[in-house]
């Protein structure tokens, strides 16, 4: 059983910076890719980005690269989100995911965080 704990999320102005962890606590293998998505009201959850739980290979949507950075500590077990020029547009609550399959696609993925929310004012 994985169980992932989102924190970070807060109020910011456009043009501002947050960053965003995801404990992970379980068992994770090397092969889990663990992902961000995102959830405005009224909309679907999106793909935001992902990674490797071994590291290396990275994965950004088109509308947040060059802005969000995303990373990994195997020593903390934590998956970073780290959003700069944040804009209006990036309003959501943010959850982190984890599965062996992980894709961009929110259903592939087994175990979910409870979420964070990140408000960016005009």
């Amino acid at each position: 059983q994985v169980q992932l704990v989102e924190s970070g999320g807060g109020l910011v102005q456009a043009g501002g910076s947050l960053r965003l962890s995801c404990a992970a606590s379980g068992l994770i293998g090397s092969n889990y890719l663990m992902g961000w998505f995102r959830q405005a009201p009224g909309k679907e959850r999106q793909f935001v980005a992902r990674i490797r739980w071994s590291g290396g290979s990275t994965d950004y949507a088109d509308f947040v690269k060059g802005r969000f950075t995303i990373s990994r500590d195997s020593a903390k077990n934590t998956v970073y989100l780290q959003m700069n020029s944040l804009k209006p547009e990036d309003t959501a609550v943010y959850y982190c995911a984890a599965d062996p399959r992980g894709s961009r696609f929110a259903p592939m993925y087994n175990y979910w965080g409870q979420g964070t929310q990140v408000t960016v004012s005009a």
